[in-house]
């Protein structure tokens, strides 16, 4: 069985998995927590950490089964052909959420296209493009995944 990427309506991806999960799909939806504040309150949230895109493991001849849950747009392409995503791609993914290990350090002369190397966490000595740089957020684009993360500037360096 392979991992496949469905594309999804936006901010359905909780729904979406959890419809997959009750028709018995091995579903991964990688969620963050983040602090979303209003003018009267602050509150944890948890939220995807690819927009609009959730993992599904399952066998190629089942594949159209995913299509009978509210919010699943299609799958992702490479190539012409679905995306598969290796499994040692989604562990570092997992390993990385997991990793609560964060240290202190400057995001400085870092601009937009440079390439970088990453020096912690799951995704040590991966090589990443930066996106945007900002006070406290940087999305990176991992070239070997495929995808774009965006994560706190001090887990970075």
């Amino acid at each position: 069985m392979s991992w496949y990427v469905l594309y999804t309506k936006p901010r359905t991806e909780k729904r979406v998995a959890e419809g997959l999960e009750q028709m018995g799909v091995d579903v991964y939806c990688p969620l963050i927590t983040e602090v979303k504040q209003w003018k009267d309150r602050k509150k944890k949230l948890k939220t995807p950490l690819f927009k609009s895109y959730v993992f599904i493991k399952l066998d190629e001849k089942n594949r159209n089964r995913v299509f009978d849950v509210p919010g699943v747009v299609r799958y992702l392409f490479w190539l012409g052909k679905p995306a598969i995503v290796r499994n040692e791609e989604i562990e570092v993914i997992q390993e990385w959420l997991e990793d609560d290990k964060v240290e202190d350090a400057k995001v400085e002369h870092l601009n937009e296209g440079d390439k970088i190397t990453i020096k912690n966490g799951a995704f040590k000595d991966q090589e990443a493009i930066i996106r945007d740089v900002g006070k406290r957020k940087m999305r990176l684009i991992l070239p070997k995944l495929g995808f774009t993360v965006e994560v706190n500037t001090k887990e970075v360096i």
